[in-house]
């Protein structure tokens, strides 16, 4: 098994300990770097036998147990990423980033994955990119799509400092990985965090406009449909919300997608799907970067 460390000792980071000591099989978590020592998930990883610093990205390094570390996921904020990614490209480790930064490429599992599989740092988006991409996607690889705009309403409780320190990256990010990995010539991206409480589920309001008004409609819908499946092989939680909308505009047809998505509750409450998503995507990526080079070792 790969030994795997967390940097990021928040929401993102515990859950994605959790995750990595429930369920995988391929990945053994050694060790969390936060720079809060009193924070829940330094203090949860110590209980749980998990080597821990709160001396960040350094005290990572330094640790004895970074020895046994073969890939880093980085749950931290965009701006702190980039140094991280430098210092561990030094040790040679292979990083997920979780962060905005986008030192890599983007990746979103069931859309490009095994393109980037051999990348040394990789590139979660945002949780609304891991949610509607796949959408966006879809619709791509059935009728062009001139524009893609997304909405992401997340609970304001899910939405962490470190989520709230990335909002304007989030915008930039996931509006790009719209064109670049979902295919749209033009994406926008809109986060709304609801102070509802209780706190309402993610929910994701997908559009694409597609020049072609005369493009099959039932074949956009299967599309989608068989994205949104593949979506739920590592994300249960993620559905949709109502049949594929369809309507027919001057500039052509409009295909609107309701999305909605719940967390496994590892360690976040259900309502944070947006988290929950991220975290999910990680994994399967981490997993199967490992992989990869365990079968080209064999």
């Amino acid at each position: 098994m790969t030994g795997v460390a967390v940097i990021g000792s928040g929401n993102i980071g515990t859950d994605l300990m959790i995750k990595v000591l429930r369920l995988s099989t391929s990945l053994r978590m050694v060790a969390m770097a936060g720079i809060d020592p009193a924070s829940d998930g330094l203090a949860r990883a110590a209980r749980l036998g998990v080597a821990t610093t709160s001396a960040g990205i350094d005290g990572l390094v330094a640790m004895p147990e970074f020895a046994d570390v073969g890939i880093v996921l980085d749950a931290t904020s965009a701006g702190a990423h980039h140094r991280h990614a430098a210092v561990l490209r030094e040790h040679g480790r292979l990083v997920v980033d979780l962060t905005p930064a986008a030192v890599g490429p983007y990746v979103v599992p069931p859309v490009n994955l095994d393109q980037h599989l051999r990348e040394p740092n990789v590139n979660m988006v945002t949780c609304g990119g891991q949610a509607t991409v796949p959408i966006v996607a879809a619709v791509a690889a059935v009728t062009p799509v001139a524009y893609a705009e997304i909405v992401a309403a997340i609970a304001s409780r899910s939405a962490g400092p470190g989520t709230r320190a990335n909002i304007d990256e989030f915008t930039v990010t996931t509006a790009r990985a719209l064109e670049v990995v979902g295919g749209a010539g033009r994406g926008k991206a809109i986060i709304v965090l609801n102070p509802a409480d209780p706190p309402m589920l993610m929910r994701d309001t997908v559009y694409c406009l597609c020049p072609d008004s005369g493009a099959d409609r039932e074949r956009i819908a299967v599309s989608v449909r068989e994205m949104v499946a593949g979506v739920q092989e590592y994300v249960p939680g993620y559905r949709l919300k109502q049949d594929v909308q369809f309507a027919s505009t001057v500039d052509g047809l409009l295909v609107t997608v309701f999305l909605e998505v719940s967390g496994a509750g590892h360690y976040l409450p259900a309502y944070a799907g947006n988290l929950d998503i991220m975290t999910s995507a990680a994994l399967r990526t981490a997993e199967r970067m490992v992989a990869l080079r365990a079968e080209v070792a064999a």
